[in-house]
């Protein structure tokens, strides 16, 4: 069975920083243990990073959600602590899916794709959504205790959302 792993933009501005995301360092630390564990079974894993420029407060997500964060160069932008594989592959977007990692999903044929991170209600449900219109055939699902939302009820919505799109919630 091949499995991939999409760990979600798990940077410091959301762990523990400008945009901290409610429940972000507890996230951090299931994150670390799940990657432990997909490594034991040999899952392929790879990652998301949020990533804006100087003019991050001009542009529309800026504009929307005035708050500078994940600003490429900075400490905040980089990989919480023990998240990262090194040689893993790593999706760049300024935005909250990725196409490219759709695209990776699909041409990789994976029989199952697991996703972590941050925020549950923003880019993890995202790009789970994406994925699983890239996938179809694929078993999609989330780790709910590897995540966290802008809010705890937040993160309870999305979690719902996708399960509605039959996304399994594990």
């Amino acid at each position: 069975m091949k499995r991939l792993l999409v760990v979600v933009d798990m940077q410091n501005d959301f762990v523990n920083g400008s945009l901290k995301a409610e429940g972000g360092e507890e996230a951090a630390v299931a994150v670390r243990a799940l990657v432990g564990r997909e490594r034991e079974r040999n899952t392929e894993i790879v990652y998301t990073k949020d990533l804006h420029g100087d003019n991050y407060l001009e542009t529309q997500e800026g504009k929307r959600l005035p708050i500078p964060h994940c600003i490429r160069g900075t400490k905040g932008a980089e990989l919480a602590d023990g998240i990262y594989i090194a040689g893993a592959k790593i999706f760049e977007k300024d935005a909250f899916a990725s196409v490219a990692l759709g695209e990776y999903a699909r041409d990789g044929k994976y029989d199952e794709i697991l996703f972590a991170g941050i925020c549950t209600d923003i880019c993890v449900v995202s790009n789970a959504l994406l994925v699983k219109a890239y996938c179809p055939t694929a078993r999609v699902a989330v780790s709910a205790s590897a995540c966290a939302g802008t809010t705890k009820e937040n993160h309870l919505s999305a979690l719902n959302v996708m399960k509605c799109c039959q996304i399994d919630i594990e």
